[in-house]
């Protein structure tokens, strides 16, 4: 644990560093499955699913700035644009795509 002195030369306390970036990774993780659900379910194709997906992960990335980071997001991430905004876009896009062909499939078949 960081010593008072060093808290104040350094603020950034890198537990809650990264503690804010794991949950992060989970709200993300858990919304990219979920669209991807949904996005099977409403038999989306092609363009339109990824479509779906990166407006859901727009919308998702807002709601996180606005509720969880009160717009303050330096106060929160050390790299608040990567961290926050595009962020894990990636990782979750596989587990859409993963979630998104299951789905389509159940329903569709």
């Amino acid at each position: 644990m960081p010593t008072e002195r060093e808290l104040a030369i350094s603020p950034i306390v890198q537990e809650s560093v990264q503690h804010n970036t794991q949950v992060i990774s989970n709200i993300r993780s858990l919304t990219a499955s979920l669209f991807g659900v949904a996005s099977g379910i409403l038999g989306l194709e092609s363009y339109s699913g990824f479509l779906f997906y990166l407006l859901g992960t727009f919308f998702v990335s807002v709601l996180i700035w606005s509720i969880l980071a009160k717009g303050k997001q330096e106060d929160y991430f050390q790299g608040a644009w990567s961290e926050l905004w595009a962020g894990d876009v990636l990782n979750g896009g596989m587990s859409f795509v993963l979630t998104w062909t299951l789905f389509y499939g159940l329903v569709r078949a």
